[in-house]
């Protein structure tokens, strides 16, 4: 009776975290989108004084990618006992492939987030680094190395097996563990390293803001996005490094715990939209603006309707 017992309770929570995988991609894909939409509205189309919103809405984007690796197949896998990693060639190394690639650029996009605020709140003026285009491009080579950096994974990785099953590592060499603990530093020590430092540079030039009477307007307005950022990094190290951690040492523990793990990992890139609600101020109000903008359409809609029919 207690080993079927404990085996009900552990197939219970296998399917609550399987579950709760899909619901990351339900709602993280609405809130992810509608992030993105919000940040592409005019109040954010000013390049000159905002170009750190290119940086905002790639996050988003690749965020949003995410979730449709790791997390959909520990749903498909739990649920449908259907290993989307073993379904096809193709299907394992898209999974593979951006399992790795989307977390490291949205890591490395977030380190660059703290170095134009760094240069934001250390500079009088404006450093070429913040400006749009230069931005653009580093958003570019981010993209461009994190691929070239994974790209073995789509020459090299899933093979079909002599027993037509496919295996989704490498035959010509051992990838994993091996780039478990490479996407631990990649994803999570050096970038964590980066911004922490980063961090820390803030805070000792808003420390000196505050007592400065002579700082111009334009790096004060740049201290909600500061704001926001502090705490984004700070989640960052809680919710990502014990699921990389995790899979990088220990691959053989039990899969509902390292799912558990990963699904901790997957929520903290959903959280944009409300850290930007709750921190961002312009964020808010224009989230508020189209919010009413809606109604108020939605109102006078329904007050014309009546004098039409009649």
């Amino acid at each position: 009776m207690s080993n079927n017992t404990t085996g009900t309770t552990e197939s219970t929570v296998s399917l609550m975290v399987a579950y709760y995988s899909l619901v990351l991609i339900v709602i993280g894909t609405l809130m992810n989108l509608l992030t993105c939409f919000i940040l592409c509205q005019s109040s954010f189309r000013d390049k000159k004084s905002k170009p750190i919103i290119h940086y905002m809405r790639t996050i988003t984007i690749f965020d949003n990618l995410m979730l449709y690796g790791w997390n959909l197949n520990h749903y498909t896998v739990t649920v449908y006992k259907l290993n989307l990693l073993e379904y096809s060639i193709l299907s394992c190394k898209i999974i593979s492939f951006s399992s790795y690639f989307t977390p490291q650029v949205s890591a490395w996009l977030r380190v660059f987030v703290c170095l134009d605020r760094y240069l934001s709140s250390s500079y009088y003026h404006r450093t070429w680094l913040n400006r749009s285009k230069p931005i653009l491009i580093i958003i570019v080579c981010i993209i461009t190395v994190g691929f070239v950096l994974n790209s073995h994974i789509l020459m090299f990785v899933c093979y079909r097996k002599i027993d037509g099953t496919i295996s989704n590592y490498a035959q010509s060499y051992n990838i994993y563990p091996l780039w478990d603990y490479v996407n631990l530093g990649v994803y999570d020590c050096a970038p964590f390293i980066c911004m922490l430092t980063l961090n820390c540079g803030i805070c000792y030039h808003l420390i000196r803001l505050r007592y400065n009477s002579s700082i111009s307007s334009f790096r004060i307005q740049h201290r909600t996005i500061t704001f926001t950022l502090i705490i984004t990094i700070s989640l960052f190290l809680i919710m990502t490094l014990p699921a990389t951690i995790g899979n990088a040492f220990f691959e053989n523990a039990n899969p509902t715990i390292l799912h558990f793990l990963d699904a901790i990992l997957f929520t903290y890139h959903i959280l944009s939209f409300p850290l930007y609600l709750l921190t961002f101020n312009d964020f808010r109000c224009e989230f508020i603006r189209m919010f009413k903008w809606k109604i108020c359409n939605k109102n006078s809609s329904s007050a014309v309707a009546p004098q039409e029919i009649t």
